[in-house]
Protein backbone atom coordinates (compact mmCIF):
# COMPACT_ATOMS: atom_id res chain seq x y z
CA UNK A 1 0.00 0.00 0.00
CA UNK A 2 0.98 3.34 -0.79
CA UNK A 3 2.51 5.62 1.88
CA UNK A 4 0.29 8.10 1.28
CA UNK A 5 -3.00 6.20 1.68
CA UNK A 6 -1.64 3.96 4.72
CA UNK A 7 -1.23 7.90 6.50
CA UNK A 8 -4.98 8.62 5.50
CA UNK A 9 -6.58 4.91 6.31
CA UNK A 10 -5.06 4.97 9.54
CA UNK A 11 -6.23 8.46 9.85
CA UNK A 12 -2.51 9.43 11.04
CA UNK A 13 -3.27 12.60 8.71
CA UNK A 14 -6.93 13.71 7.68
CA UNK A 15 -6.41 13.46 3.88
CA UNK A 16 -4.51 12.30 1.25
CA UNK A 17 -3.28 15.30 -0.12
CA UNK A 18 -1.73 16.58 3.14
CA UNK A 19 0.13 12.92 3.18
CA UNK A 20 1.35 13.47 -0.39
CA UNK A 21 2.31 17.56 1.00
CA UNK A 22 4.19 15.69 3.80
CA UNK A 23 5.93 13.12 1.32
CA UNK A 24 7.08 15.53 -1.00
CA UNK A 25 8.40 18.00 2.14
CA UNK A 26 10.69 15.45 3.26
CA UNK A 27 9.05 15.00 6.16
CA UNK A 28 7.95 11.34 6.07
CA UNK A 29 10.68 9.00 6.42
CA UNK A 30 10.46 5.13 6.55
CA UNK A 31 13.12 2.92 7.92
CA UNK A 32 15.38 6.02 8.04
CA UNK A 33 15.10 7.40 4.71
CA UNK A 34 13.22 9.95 3.20
CA UNK A 35 10.26 8.03 0.88
CA UNK A 36 7.77 9.63 -2.07
CA UNK A 37 3.95 9.62 -2.08
CA UNK A 38 4.33 6.62 -3.65
CA UNK A 39 6.43 4.25 -1.67
CA UNK A 40 5.07 1.12 -1.08
CA UNK A 41 4.93 0.70 2.58
CA UNK A 42 5.01 -3.50 4.35
CA UNK A 43 4.12 -4.55 7.64
CA UNK A 44 6.95 -3.98 9.84
CA UNK A 45 8.32 -0.99 8.57
CA UNK A 46 9.01 1.78 10.81
CA UNK A 47 7.59 5.23 10.02
CA UNK A 48 8.60 8.73 11.37
CA UNK A 49 6.12 11.81 10.11
CA UNK A 50 7.96 15.20 11.47
CA UNK A 51 5.97 18.13 12.62
CA UNK A 52 6.52 21.75 13.77
CA UNK A 53 6.12 20.63 16.77
CA UNK A 54 8.24 17.29 16.83
CA UNK A 55 7.84 14.07 16.09
CA UNK A 56 5.55 10.48 16.02
CA UNK A 57 7.39 7.36 15.39
CA UNK A 58 5.23 4.01 14.52
CA UNK A 59 5.57 0.30 13.56
CA UNK A 60 3.41 -0.37 10.43
CA UNK A 61 1.33 -3.38 11.92
CA UNK A 62 -1.39 -4.56 9.32
CA UNK A 63 -2.60 -2.66 5.70
CA UNK A 64 -6.03 -2.41 5.07
CA UNK A 65 -7.70 -0.72 2.10
CA UNK A 66 -10.59 0.56 4.23
CA UNK A 67 -11.03 0.50 7.93
CA UNK A 68 -13.52 1.78 10.87
CA UNK A 69 -12.61 4.98 12.57
CA UNK A 70 -12.75 2.69 15.87
CA UNK A 71 -10.30 0.20 13.89
CA UNK A 72 -7.89 2.56 12.48
CA UNK A 73 -5.33 2.22 15.61
CA UNK A 74 -5.26 -1.22 15.34
CA UNK A 75 -2.75 -0.51 11.78
CA UNK A 76 0.08 0.41 13.59
CA UNK A 77 2.20 1.14 17.68
CA UNK A 78 3.51 4.21 18.32
CA UNK A 79 7.16 3.83 19.46
CA UNK A 80 7.91 7.44 20.01
CA UNK A 81 5.68 10.24 20.31
CA UNK A 82 7.07 13.65 20.97
CA UNK A 83 4.54 16.42 19.25
CA UNK A 84 3.33 19.37 21.53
Amino acid sequence: MRIDKFLKVSRILKRRTLAQEACEGGKVKVNGKSVKPSFNVKVGDIVELGFNSGALRFIVKELKETVRKEEAENLYEILFDEVN
